[in-house]
């Protein structure tokens, strides 16, 4: 065979395979492992930046919701949250020629996210490779970077909507002043920080009318004296903690979600980063939609649904913690029963009332409900990452319902923020199930 020949062969084989991959490129993104690694990379940057509770929930939920527009566009069986959400404003988005929509969504994903943090090279480096990755099963190139394009629109919008939530101006209010009344909150030992956003209620929520519509009740009546309820409660958290058991200090640490734990070794002080409670949350809605079986779209709307839960969750308990300014357990107690007492936990740095975890749990656990039903089994390796082993439930309420309890066992609430957090939670994620339809045909909308 001659030279010319030889070339003229390989030349027919690569366009066949080229032709082949192009055909057959439909099939490289199907299911929702790329989104499950954009969003595992973006829980890496909020640890690593040390981003609070309530900015991680912002920061999870913009990308998110970014991802299931394009799905609402690929699919007409979903439907937009445009004109659901506080201020989303409806727009068309135009593109001429193919558009590979789960390469769309990602691209939106990423761009969003990663106008959402501080550390924008580390998901800049993460999407780079997961183009590549993409780009070298055999998507064309123009429909490639048609489908990129096409997401980045989509981003913008999102960018743009979440510009106008309030974030920004958030950053230059003042700081929380300590009050010396002896019912408030007082930052707590080893590193005494200040409160963490006590003007988180002026951020816009998704869907609440006003951040205290789902107002607790107040806490107990402070009270210093032996015989009064909030001694009694103190108490409680007091017992709870020196008689804990192997299982139930278990689940304390397990539920933990402290962003920034502070040690002291002799002279030195330094931090054990970890994942916020929001983020424990969004690993097992993307863990949840997994084990449905779900495609990029499930995925993008259990993400999306997930994370608006949260997002007016922390909005609507931060309003109360800073309305209220309660005392954490840890104080009262080593001022009025045990002078060398510690919590399990380490006390976070804002007030008492009411719990958030309680709260974020609840208001996931029934949107999660919602989507995936009840019944549902799963195991949640969330924590593995930081050293903890997995846990296994039969229900998202099963599983609320541990990491509200765990705050007890870690000496960190007293019952009344965790209980009445818990409502709060529970109705929140009532609310939302009732506000919003991602489904045309309201499949999403089964009964609870």
């Amino acid at each position: 065979m001659s030279k010319m020949k030889n070339i003229s062969l390989v030349l027919l084989l690569i366009v066949g395979f080229a032709c082949q991959e192009n055909k057959n490129y439909q099939d490289v993104i199907i299911d929702g492992e790329y989104l499950i690694a954009a969003q595992l990379k973006l829980t890496d940057v909020i640890i690593h930046d040390i981003f609070s509770p309530p900015v991680a929930s912002r920061i999870y939920a913009y990308p998110a919701i970014a991802a299931f527009e394009v799905a609402a566009l690929a699919d007409p069986s979903y439907t937009s949250l445009m004109g659901q959400l506080n201020g989303f404003e409806k727009v068309d988005f135009e593109t001429e020629g193919e558009v590979y929509y789960p390469l769309a969504a990602l691209a939106a994903y990423y761009k969003v996210g990663t106008a959402m943090i501080f550390s924008e090279d580390m998901v800049q480096g993460h999407r780079e490779k997961a183009f590549k990755a993409i780009r070298s099963a055999g998507v064309p190139k123009k429909v490639f970077e048609r489908s990129v394009a096409f997401g980045e629109q989509v981003a913008d919008h999102v960018i743009a909507y979440s510009k106008k939530d309030n974030y920004h101006e958030s950053r230059s209010f003042e700081k929380y002043t300590v009050s010396s009344e002896p019912h408030t909150w007082q930052p707590t030992p080893p590193a005494y920080m200040e409160g963490i956003e006590p003007h988180w209620n002026k951020i816009r929520p998704f869907l609440m009318e006003s951040p205290d519509q789902f107002q607790s009740p107040p806490p107990t009546v402070f009270s210093t004296e032996p015989d009064s309820q909030f001694f009694k409660e103190a108490e409680e958290v007091f017992l709870t903690v020196n008689n804990l058991t192997p299982e139930q200090s278990d689940i304390a640490y397990f539920w933990d979600c402290n962003p920034y734990k502070v040690n002291v070794k002799g002279h030195v002080m330094f931090a054990e980063k970890k994942i916020t409670p929001g983020g424990h949350w969004m690993g097992i809605a993307a863990i949840a939609s997994k084990t449905a079986g779900q495609d990029w779209k499930g995925m993008a709307e259990t993400l999306a649904y997930t994370s608006i839960a949260l997002f007016d969750a922390f909005i609507s308990c931060w309003d109360e913690k800073y309305r209220s300014v309660l005392i954490r357990p840890e104080t009262y107690i080593n001022k009025y029963i045990d002078e060398d007492w510690l919590p399990v936990l380490q006390t976070p740095p804002f007030p008492e009332h009411t719990s958030g975890h309680s709260v974020a749990s609840n208001a996931a656990a029934e949107a999660l409900t919602h989507l995936l039903g009840e019944p549902f089994h799963f195991v949640d390796s969330t924590e593995v990452a930081y050293g903890l082993p997995v846990r296994e439930y039969n229900s998202f309420r099963e599983a609320a319902a541990e990491a509200t309890i765990s705050r007890l066992y870690g000496g960190i609430h007293f019952m009344p923020a965790i209980e009445y957090g818990a409502e709060k939670g529970t109705k929140l994620g009532f609310y939302v199930n009732e506000k919003v339809n991602t489904r045309s045909d309201n499949l999403a909308r089964a009964e609870d």
